[in-house]
Parts: structure tokens; C-alpha cells; sequence
């Protein structure tokens, strides 16, 4: 069967992230892209109206330096002194570039850990002077405590589903024998750790549901080590493979053993904290475990020596016939494509025990010009969700006979995005698409594509298709930003499908009349249409006087789409808050083409399309720049960077995690060579300049000396980070965090600048997948506390 993943699953392994959330890690759905997580669950009804216009003449439009001294009752922050060390000058294409604190790339230096130390006391000093944020952790924890459902799935003849009882730190497998039974644990993660820093970080069913290979992160890191559980006993293999990074896991249909990715293990002797190094990673390799057997006698089917950065995945056809193995470079949607036929194999497998002979891939896709995902096959004939020559996706397909016979089976949508196709009863199709960021659900025929029955679902977000060609049924996820979620069972059996609701989550003390979600198109500065959910208490008067917190990503062809969230509920129940999701430039919503003009020399269309969100939401009376905070993780935790340097005026607090802050040297650390795919590299010239002119780290400069208005100075800042984020390495955060607290503070006797700069430095924990949900609510109350403080918001119960 196809495990399919979703199409920019390798721009979320390799740079994505969202403001942690409580999440099932499954996805079953050949999907192209996907909302910014697996269970955010979603909102149902909102217009398409645009707020009226207002005047914003009579407004402050710059965050002065009045609102810190509400914050801090007129003390100036005492913050720690690091040490600058300006010998450090790196030579860009004849450009001398400073990097004084180079020695915060060390995560081991004592000096370092001295500074962080110092850091933490100082964000906590602040945060003991947050009044809400006991209040926030409570009703936080009060509102998520409810229980939530993963979608059901099959493996054979059983169901499988996650789920959690409210507080768990992570959500429990289960499996039944049908939906009626009672359900028992498979897999409970919270047994793993005292401290729920264990987690459940991708798993694979064999066929036969006669076992579970599972992989297991600890404190966040990315490395993952695979165990094996016999599924009629429970019982834990003594199969234990490490150094496994960036793999799914796919059985062969004999359950004999499983294809999966890893790097090199360090060399002997090497001392390693994995998911605290900063090396690149490099030289992946895609092997097959046998049960049973050492790690040692794995086959290593593929590597490319002669290409350190390719990766390898692969799936098996749902005949068990072909080995599909997907190669990428970077984070593009575009791979080249290699199959196997496993069933021509002189004694299978096994007769590679042993060798050193890779196995006898045929080239289909030997280019990085398209994406291509495997949807299914009949013997040799294959259907493919491709961009080739189609920004917005489409099926096309091919006999792997005559190789360079392409035919299109859905042609692709004059104006929606193609998000996801999967085959069930036989021989239909269950396609999502993407329309001005809502999702869509048909059911097409297989070998027409023609369309048979489009489904009633309502606005908003379509996740987790779960479907088996042989089943006549398949599941799906429904959530929006004003519906928890809602799991749906549509039934083929009879010709028209019957969709019932399987499952739908309660959250005790949530009203979703008491709220509005609207959606707005405004102009960038280019005139381009950007969308923005903007969601808030029903009935609000456009006054200019709501705290609003704005949120965007922007990046690697990702969609940003509706998702339900109890802390902001809180915020906006609470204090207020109008939040709302800039869909910019740079993410998926509308294909390709989106994606593009907002990458590489382009880059600053989503800082341009992120500053003039903000200012709609000014001059539509929603807010005022004393009231307006901005928030974004990776990928938008450099787009947070970018924008406090370019429009410091127009924000009062930013809250930016996770982010990629040195854009000159992210392409050294771990992944992030993969990343050069959207932002360019320094060490190419034209890319360097493009690249200056908008990093974070240095792009930093004292506002009162910039502009006119001599009260203006950077928003409240605080950066979040943790020690085994080994995805965007804490040293990003670092870096930054000193180059502000020195430009704006302490370089300067008496600065203008009172605003707190802070950082939130996290222990054991990662990019944000697999966090325990009581780290997830602290981290919720901690920083929504210290925006509620800056922008001088008041609890209400």
C-alpha cells in the first residue's frame, strides 16, 4: 500500500514548523501539501466580506516608547554583557561582514551556556511581572482538556486509530478488530519517559497488522531510533536501529522487514548529545531491515556518494510489486524517480545479504525539473500527481513500458490547487483541492478522472484521508477555526457516497457562537490579492482598540490553512485578542507559481505581503500599532526577524520561534543546505546579495537614528528557542538575541530603546514536534502572557 505522505512533506521535515500544538503525527492520504498540522483541529462559517475601510489619520502609527514603561513600571532591564569579538570577518564576493558572536555557534562552550543561563534568569525576571499568565495557563489547560480522535485507518482486518484523553502528554495508538469493538493500547508514547520527552515520531503497520515498526525522538531532535512490536502480543522486539533522520518506514507485503533512511553513524569514539550537534547532515542512505537480525546486516539499497546532500524515501505499490524510491535535494517540489519490481528479484531480497550491490533501480524521473508522486498502479500502467508544466498540480499517467507516454487523467485547475488524490473502491478517486485556501473533496473515477460526486463539506480544512483501494469506505478530518473537529465516514458501497459524522470533539466551555471568522483579500504593495482569515468575538466594533495578534508563514510551498486552537480562543475570550492568518506569499495556497514569488530573489514579497496585512488590519479599525503583535515559527520566524527590522513602527510586540535568523550561515548547520532551495546561499554572489539585504542577524539598527520620529524603537521581542532544536539550531536565536541586546541597549548609556528584548530558551525539547502538552500549554502561557502585558491587554472572565 501507499503510505503516502503528504507532496511537501520535505519542506516541512526539512524547515517547517507552526507555534506548537497538540498534533497526531499520522498521515495516510497521498496528499501534495498540507495545513500546518496533523490535528490542529479547525472553523465553519465565515464571509468573504472585506471590513469596511477606515481612516487611520488620527492614529499613533509607531510603537513608542510609552508602552515599555507600562511594562516595566520605569525600570530599565540590567541585561547581561556577552562578549563581542569583532577579529571575526568573513569575506563575501568582497564584502567584509562581521560575526562577532561566532562563538555562540558552539552549543558545548561553557561561555555559552553561561550566556544562556543568563538569558533564562532575564526572560523569567519578566515574565514573573506577566499577571495573566496563570490565568492563561489555567483556562489554557481547562480548554484543552478534552478528549481527541485521530482518523481511523486499516491495516488488515483491523482498525488503528490515536487518540488522547485530554492532558496526556502524547496521544495513545489503539486498534480494534471492527469499529464496534472494544478498542485496546497498541502504542502508549507516555510510558516511554517520566517526563513526557519521548515521543512517537513516525510508525508503520505491516500489511497483515502483524506488526508495528515504530520511531522514537527523544527531547525533540529529529534523530529517531526504530523499535518493532509483535501486534498479537505486544511484545517488544529486540530490533533497534539508530542514526535514523528524515524516514518513513515501509513494509514489504511479506512483513519480512522495512525500507528506511539514515545517516552515517557518528565516528567511534565521539561524544554526542544527538539533536544538540550543529554538523551538516550528509550522505543519507536508504536501507532494508530484516526482522530479527542486527542493524549491521541491513541491506543498503541506494546511496549517491557523488551527491552528499540527495535523500532517499520510499514506498511499496499496494500490489507489493514495486519499490518507488522518491530522491530530493532540497525543498522544492521536485524529485527524481526510481522503481524496483521487488517480484523480479533472483531469491528476493535476501540474495542481497552480504553484497555490495545496490538494488537494480530503473530510472523513470532522472531530473529535479517536476514532483511526482506514486497514487497507484495496475501491473505496469502508473498514475502520478505531478507539476510538470502544472503549478497548480494534476494525475497524469504513464506505462512503465513506453517510458515517455504521459497522458493526463485530471488536467489542472484554471485557479485551484490540486492538494491531494487517493484511490478507494476499486477504482475511484478521493481528490482534494484547494480553493482561496478552503479545501474541496470530490470523488472522480480512476481511469477518466471525471468527476462523480462532489461532497458537502463546509469551510475550511480536509486532513487524514484514509483509504484502501479494497475498502468501499474511507475516513477524513474536518476542522476550521471555529470547529474542533469532526471525523466523517463516507461509504462508496452504494453508488452515491453516504458520509455520516464518525466522531466529533466536544470542548466543554467552548462557544462557537460567541465568535466570527471572517475572510479578507487585501493589496500587497505590488497590488497583489493577498488572504487573511481574521477571526474574533462576534460583533466587535471597528475601533481601533482590539489587541490583535497576526500570524503568517511563507514559505516552502505551505499551506497555511484553518485550524482550530484553544489558546487563541483563550486570548480571545479573554483579553480580547483578534488573531488572524496572513496566507502571503511563499506557501502553497496557490500553487507553485505562489510559492515562487515568494523565494529566492523574491524573498521580500513576504515581508512586503506580511507588513501590508498589518496595516489593513489598521486602517480596517481592527487595531493600532500600540495593540498589534506578530508571531511566526521557522521559516516565519525569519519573517518575524525581517519584518521588526524593516517596519519596527508598526508592531508593539513580536514573538518569533524557532527562527532562521543568520541568513549567511544557516546553509552550514544540520539540514539547512536544503534550505538554499528557497532562500538562496552566501556563497554564491548574486544569491549573497540577495540574502544581505534581509537577514535578520544583520539587518539590526537603531530606529531613533533611522527615521524621523525619534520615539520609535523595536517592538517587545522575545525569541524562542530550544536546546535540541536540531532542525533551525538554537544558534540562529542566539546570535540574534545578543546583536539586539547590544545595537539597542547596552552599547548605549541612556537608550531610547526600553522595549524588553528577551529570549525563551527551552529545555529538551525541539523544533516543535513531539513536545509533551504541558511543555506545549507553559510555552502558550509564558509567551501570549508577556504579549498580553506589551500590548497592555486586560483579563476579562
Amino acid at each position: 500500500m501507499f503510505t503516502a505522505v503528504a507532496v511537501n512533506a520535505r519542506s516541512q521535515i526539512f524547515a517547517f514548523v507552526t507555534v506548537p500544538t497538540l498534533r497526531f503525527s499520522l498521515r495516510i492520504n497521498t496528499s501534495r501539501k498540507s495545513s500546518s498540522s496533523s490535528f490542529l483541529l479547525l472553523n465553519k462559517t465565515f464571509s468573504n466580506q472585506r471590513p469596511e475601510s477606515r481612516s487611520s489619520s488620527s492614529l499613533q502609527i509607531s510603537a513608542t516608547m510609552e508602552s515599555s514603561s507600562k511594562v516595566l513600571s520605569g525600570d530599565r532591564l540590567q541585561y547581561p554583557l556577552a562578549r563581542r569579538d569583532d577579529s571575526v570577518v568573513d569575506d563575501y564576493h568582497g564584502v567584509k561582514i562581521k560575526d562577532p558572536y561566532r562563538w555562540l555557534e558552539d552549543p558545548d562552550a561553557e561561555e555559552v551556556k553561561e550566556f544562556v543561563q543568563n538569558q533564562v534568569r532575564l526572560t523569567d525576571s519578566i515574565l514573573e511581572k506577566c499577571e495573566t499568565k496563570e490565568n492563561l495557563r489555567r483556562n489554557i489547560t481547562s480548554l484543552i482538556d478534552h478528549p481527541r480522535y485521530g482518523t481511523p485507518f486499516r491495516r488488515g482486518d483491523k482498525y488503528f486509530y490515536f487518540h488522547n484523553t485530554g492532558l496526556q502528554a502524547h496521544s495513545v495508538l489503539y486498534m480494534q478488530d471492527d469499529l464496534e469493538a472494544e478498542p485496546e493500547v497498541l502504542l502508549d508514547p507516555n510510558t516511554l519517559s517520566d517526563d513526557g520527552t519521548v515521543s512517537l515520531n513516525t510508525f508503520s503497520i505491516s500489511e497483515d497488522a502483524k506488526y508495528l515498526a515504530y520511531g522514537l525522538s527523544s527531547s525533540g531532535s529529529d534523530w529517531v531510533t526504530i523499535k518493532v512490536i509483535k501486534i498479537d502480543d505486544k511484545k517488544v522486539e529486540p530490533d533497534t536501529l539508530s542514526w535514523v533522520k528524515f524516514s518513513g518506514i515501509t513494509w514489504t507485503h511479506d512483513s519480512k522487514g522495512f525500507f528506511y533512511g539514515r545517516y552515517p553513524a557518528p565516528k567511534e569514539g565521539e561524544d554526542i548529545d544527538a539533536g544538540t550537534e550543529t554538523n551538516s547532515n550528509l550522505y543519507h542512505e536508504l536501507y532494508y531491515h530484516f526482522l530479527g537480525t542486527d542493524q549491521s546486516q541491513d541491506i543498503l539499497c541506494w546511496r549517491d556518494h557523488e551527491n552528499p546532500k540527495y535523500m532517499f524515501g520510499a514506498g511499496v505499490t499496494d500490489d507489493g510489486k514495486y519499490l518507488i524510491m522518491s530522491i530530493g535535494e532540497g525543498c522544492d517540489p521536485v524529485n527524481k524517480l526510481y522503481y524496483c519490481d521487488l517480484s523480479s528479484l533472483s531469491g528476493g531480497l535476501e540474495s542481497f545479504r552480504g553484497s555490495s550491490s545496490f538494488l537494480p533501480f530503473i530510472k523513470l524521473i532522472d531530473t529535479f525539473d517536476a514532483q511526482y508522486i506514486a497514487i497507484s498502479n495496475d501491473e505496469t500502467l502508473f498514475t502520478f500527481l505531478t507539476n510538470k508544466d502544472a503549478p497548480k498540480y494534476k494525475l497524469v499517467r504513464v506505462d512503465l513500458k513506453e517510458p515517455t507516454s504521459w497522458t493526463d487523467v485530471i488536467e489542472e485547475h484554471e485557479k485551484d490547487v490540486l492538494e491531494s488524490v487517493c484511490v478507494v473502491n476499486g477504482n475511484q478517486l478521493v481528490v482534494c483541492y484547494m480553493s482561496d485556501v478552503k479545501h474541496i473533496l470530490h470523488i472522480r473515477e480512476l481511469e477518466s478522472g471525471s468527476l462523480l460526486h462532489q461532497l458537502d463539506v463546509d469551510i475550511g480544512s480536509v486532513s487524514d484521508v484514509t483509504a484502501r483501494r479494497k475498502d468501499d469506505a474511507f475516513f477524513f478530518s474536518f476542522t476550521s477555526y471555529l470547529t474542533p473537529g469532526v471525523i466523517y465516514k463516507c461509504d462508496l458501497a452504494n453508488g452515491s457516497p453516504e458520509v455520516k459524522v464518525f466522531r466529533e470533539v466536544d470542548v466543554p466551555g467552548f462557544d462557537r457562537e460567541a465568535f466570527q471568522a471572517t475572510q479578507v483579500f487585501y493589496p500587497s504593495k505590488d497590488g497583489t490579492k493577498i488572504p487573511m482569515f481574521i477571526v474574533a468575538k462576534k460583533g466587535i466594533k471597528l475601533d481601533w482598540s482590539h489587541p490583535c495578534l497576526l500570524y503568517a508563514y511563507g514559505g516552502f510551498n505551505i499551506s497555511i490553512t484553518p485550524s482550530f486552537s484553544a489558546s487563541r480562543i483563550v486570548l480571545s475570550k479573554h483579553l480580547g485578542v483578534v488573531f488572524c492568518f496572513a496566507n502571503i506569499r511563499g506557501g502553497g495556497e496557490y500553487g507553485e507559481e505562489w510559492h515562487k514569488a515568494g523565494s529566492l530573489a523574491k524573498k521580500q514579497n513576504c515581508f512586503d505581503d506580511f507588513v501590508a496585512g498589518a496595516e489593513y488590519l489598521v486602517s480596517a479599525g481592527y487595531t493600532q500599532p500600540s495593540k498589534l503583535c506578530i508571531e511566526g515559527g521557522s521559516n516565519g520566524g525569519l519573517l518575524i526577524g525581517a519584518c521588526i527590522n524593516q517596519r519596527p513602527d508598526l508592531f508593539s510586540c513580536a514573538l518569533a520561534h524557532v527562527g532562521v535568523m543568520d541568513m549567511l550561515r544557516f546553509h552550514k548547520f544540520t539540514i539547512g543546505h536544503a534550505w538554499t532551495s528557497d532562500y538562496g546561499c552566501s556563497e554564491k554572489e548574486e544569491e549573497f546579495h540577495w540574502l544581505i539585504k534581509y537577514s535578520p542577524l544583520h539587518n539590526v539598527k537603531r530606529p531613533w537614528e533611522e527615521q524621523s520620529d525619534s520615539l520609535v524603537q523595536y517592538p517587545s521581542t522575545m525569541l524562542l528557542t530550544a536546546d535540541h532544536d536540531d532542525r533551525v539550531v538554537p544558534l540562529h536565536s542566539l546570535k540574534l538575541l545578543a546583536t539586539m541586546q547590544h545595537v539597542l541597549c547596552t552599547s548605549l548609556e541612556n537608550s531610547p530603546q526600553k522595549n524588553p528584548i528577551i529570549g525563551r530558551i527551552e529545555v529538551k525539547a525541539g523544533h516543535g514536534a513531539g513536545r509533551p502538552t504541558q511543555k506545549i500549554i507553559d510555552e502558550a502561557a509564558d509567551r501570549y502572557s508577556f504579549m498580553a502585558k506589551m500590548v497592555n491587554a486586560s483579563w476579562t472572565e
